[in-house]
């Protein structure tokens, strides 16, 4: 398991963090669940940490697919295509993988656009930023799939129609689903917080993420469940 809860980094990121989180409810927003980002092998070494980062996702970030954004004053703009958790049960610190397993009501697609707004390279400042997070857009929800069954799914990412990158493995990039729900579970209970039931998780990039500009169209199609997509416009 994670050792990211001894780790005074995360633990004074976090903190800072749950500070914004608590001061954007307060002002009104709704919490929708939780990312996680860094999570790739690579980052993991270059960041010397042994599990995903995570952040909070909120209502005020939410997209519906096929909208339209602008990326003025945006500063180095990505977009990953991402594997949506939906949980249907409370999940309390040290679940194992079963009670967890049964705690995921349903999967579907997703994309996260984020802006790495300041170099990738102090994890205290990232997790005080919220992992960089911008918007989030959801597709459908399969709860056929409810467990995390990943069996025959497909990820394709097009870029302006045209096929830029597909996996038919979605925790090649990311790492094993249920270990990062579990994940975010331990350190939300190490910090006095809880993973909720009707909270949604992105699970990280399921391909290598998509640094992105204006006059594009990126669309994820997660085959068979749905397709999600935004068109990126000048301002």
């Amino acid at each position: 398991m994670s050792t990211a809860r001894s780790d005074p980094r995360i633990l004074r990121g976090m903190k800072t963090q749950l500070r914004l989180r608590q001061h954007r409810l307060d002002a009104g927003e709704k919490l929708l669940g939780w990312k996680v980002g860094f999570g790739a092998p690579a980052a993991i070494e270059r960041l010397r940490i042994d599990a995903p980062l995570i952040g909070f996702l909120t209502d005020r970030t939410l997209l519906r697919s096929d909208a339209a954004l602008s990326l003025s004053g945006w500063t180095k703009p990505v977009a990953e295509p991402e594997i949506a958790v939906h949980i249907g049960n409370d999940l309390s610190e040290g679940s194992d993988r079963e009670t967890t397993r049964a705690a995921i009501a349903s999967i579907g697609p997703a994309i996260e656009l984020a802006d790495v707004d300041f170099p990738p390279e102090d994890v205290e400042a990232i997790l005080a930023g919220n992992v960089y997070n911008r918007h989030v857009i959801f597709g459908r929800a399969d709860s056929s799939r409810a467990g995390c069954v990943l069996d025959g799914l497909a990820g394709r990412v097009y870029r302006n129609g045209k096929e830029v990158a597909a996996t038919t493995d979605p925790q090649a990039v990311t790492g094993d689903i249920i270990d990062i729900v579990r994940h975010i579970a331990d350190l939300l209970a190490a910090l006095g917080e809880r993973l909720r039931a009707g909270e949604m998780v992105i699970t990280g990039s399921i391909v290598p993420p998509l640094w992105i500009e204006s006059k594009e169209e990126i669309r994820f199609t997660l085959d068979p469940i749905d397709t999600v997509s935004i068109n990126l416009r000048p301002a």
